[in-house]
């Protein structure tokens, strides 16, 4: 069967959502979350909830086939595309708090395998399709925002992370120097260029840890993870957190 949006080469954008009404969220938690960092799909339930989302759980949803495909496996990356889209095809609009997974859905399904499910990245759906940016969050901490490379260079999301933690209280926003530079991680990148990877981690936790930040937040945990192990090496106290968590905090 074909999915109700066979073709499609571009997610929904706001005027697709009739937004008078409660939206109907599918929740991609992305493989890489689910494993390691539970608590940010929870986070990402409780925020959209609040904003007047029904949200669902497909419970078939594996592995998006990034990983397949930056590693040199297309076929088996399309297959897993395929089957993303059966278990997606009845979702109105997906969300995922994975910058990168969006990424990959969104640059490579088409050529993969010719469809595109509609999907956004969590503050890109908050800000850009619901006009949301005060979800009502209270983190009375200093904060440095990490502009993820998928996030920046593939979405575009632009600004709407920083958006939504402007409007949080009592939040200190700190400055990042160079923040648009990567911090290193690019999934097997790191493994196959261990050196280089290394070094651009080190210039982006010392530019965390000069900003005075308690909190590093980004929208990709996987990032994070590898700054959060930087950061622990240095036991300066700084910690990292995903953008969903900080702004389910009230």
């Amino acid at each position: 069967m074909r999915s109700p949006w066979s073709g499609r080469t571009a997610p929904a954008g706001p005027d697709r959502l009739a937004l008078g009404r409660t939206v109907r969220v599918a929740l991609f938690i992305a493989c890489f979350n689910d494993t390691f960092f539970p608590a940010t799909g929870r986070a990402a339930v409780e925020v959209l909830e609040r904003v007047g989302c029904s949200v669902s759980f497909p419970e078939q949803q594996t592995c998006c086939g990034q990983l397949h495909l930056n590693t040199g496996y297309p076929e088996e990356a399309a297959r897993l595309a395929h089957r993303q889209l059966r278990v997606l095809e009845q979702a109105e609009v997906v969300v995922t708090p994975s910058a990168s997974c969006a990424g990959t859905m969104r640059e490579h399904y088409p050529r993969l395998v010719g469809e595109v499910p509609p999907v956004h990245e969590f503050c890109s759906f908050l800000v850009d399709v619901l006009g949301v940016e005060d979800v009502g969050a209270r983190f009375p901490h200093s904060v440095a925002y990490h502009p993820t490379c998928h996030s920046l260079r593939a979405l575009r999301i632009g600004d709407a992370p920083l958006r939504l933690l402007r409007n949080v209280r009592d939040i200190e926003l700190l400055e990042l120097a160079e923040a648009d530079s990567c911090c290193g991680f690019g999934g097997s990148f790191a493994v196959k260029n261990a050196d280089t990877s290394t070094a651009m981690l080190t210039d982006k936790v010392r530019h965390i840890l000069n900003s005075g930040a308690e909190v590093c937040t980004a929208a990709d945990n996987s990032c994070l993870m590898h700054i959060g192990g930087g950061l622990a090496r240095q036991r300066a106290g700084a910690r990292t957190m995903h953008v969903a968590e900080i702004l389910a905090a009230a």
